[in-house]
């Protein structure tokens, strides 16, 4: 079975797949009720960014949302929400944290899951293709949902043990276009279960991935830290002034997905990322270029999906310190030493920790020293 070997804060995060449907309302009356509950939601996502700029104790400022909400776990999923947009609206530029303005556009609706709750509070799927929202005064909202035909099974075994307080979900409701989509947080082991796909043991390599805006390197070594394989992937053209966001989420999505099947090919076993997860500030600089390409480079986006393909492909995957992976005098060390460029030798020192990571978990498991692949 596929594994993440990481600290416990860090593996909670990637816990759940995310599965999409359409959702259809009964009646155009049931459809405005819910963009009212929608935009209730979003006002409350407003407040709770104020009250966590304002630090206002947690339990006060649930208290606070829960007033604007039908359920207080509504109103508890809000402050979650304002919290990640405090977060992640802060820079740092020479070692001063700045918290950029906050602008909340788009509306939608989401409620955190529970196991004594069977399944989730607010948002409860019944069935494979109905779902009820909690709505003002004890009323409920009677929705149709869609799901992909392959998805099916898994959502039918999901609200199964939901019913019998063995699994709870989180679930989000989007509005796009006019039409209503819904989003359903997954156990990552029942995810699995149904979309895995078997992988034949490899040659115990290990692959450390540097992700980049405009690129993507990857270096595979051996138990001795030999380098066995290396590739880089260019995606340059999604950075420059007016590419679509959604195509160039895209592109970087669908390189890496090539890549960690390759990785498969040549016998890897273990794939290492940097856990993006400790990083809580974004570093900007006084050029204006690379300014734009951090803007525009989502990458907690690349390392979410990066990490949920390579565990349907099988991988253990491993989350090492990004601390010193580049510009460190180690990093400089390694370019000099292994004839290696500044994103290669990034690839390397991630693979490398990697390594050393795996020996501590098991000092028992001895990675592959396979010869270098050509």
């Amino acid at each position: 079975m596929p594994k993440i070997i990481a600290d416990k804060e860090t593996a909670e995060q990637f816990m759940y797949a995310t599965v999409n449907g359409r959702l259809i309302p009964r009646s155009n009356e049931d459809y405005m009720k819910l963009c009212l509950l929608a935009y209730r939601f979003k006002q409350a996502v407003k407040h709770g960014v104020n009250l966590a700029l304002r630090r206002v104790p947690q339990k006060e400022a649930y208290k606070e949302l829960a007033k604007i909400l039908p359920s207080s776990i509504y109103g508890e999923t809000a402050y979650k929400y304002a919290n990640l947009l405090v977060e992640s609206a802060k820079e740092q530029i020479d070692n001063e944290i700045y918290i950029n303005k906050i602008t909340i556009k788009k509306k939608w609706i989401a409620s955190r899951g529970g196991v004594t709750w069977r399944g989730n509070l607010n948002i409860k799927l019944t069935s494979t293709n109905k779902v009820l929202v909690r709505y003002y005064n004890s009323e409920w909202l009677e929705f149709k949902v869609a799901f992909g035909e392959r998805y099916l099974s898994l959502i039918k075994e999901l609200v199964k043990l939901a019913k019998q307080k063995k699994i709870s979900y989180g679930v989000t409701i989007s509005f796009r276009n006019g039409k209503l989509y819904i989003h359903i947080e997954i156990p990552i082991w029942l995810y699995l279960k149904y979309f895995s796909q078997p992988k034949s043991k490899g040659y115990g390599l290990i692959a450390g991935f540097d992700l980049n805006s405009d690129r993507l390197n990857v270096i595979v070594i051996n138990g001795n830290g030999d380098i066995v394989a290396s590739k880089t992937c260019w995606y340059s053209e999604v950075v420059s002034h007016g590419f679509p966001r959604n195509k160039a989420r895209w592109r970087r999505l669908n390189v890496l997905s090539n890549i960690l099947k390759w990785c498969k090919r040549i016998g890897v076993d273990y794939v290492v990322f940097e856990d993006l997860t400790k990083i809580k500030t974004r570093k900007f600089t006084h050029n204006p270029n690379i300014n734009r390409k951090i803007t525009k480079f989502p990458k907690k986006q690349l390392l979410r999906h990066g990490v949920i393909k390579a565990l349907k492909l099988g991988f253990t995957v491993i989350l090492v310190n990004p601390k010193g992976t580049s510009g460190s005098v180690t990093h400089r060390q390694i370019m000099r030493e292994k004839g290696l460029d500044r994103h290669m030798a990034s690839a390397y020192m991630i693979a490398y920790r990697g390594l050393k990571k795996l020996k501590e978990q098991d000092p028992s498991i001895t990675p592959s020293t396979t010869p270098t692949i050509n």
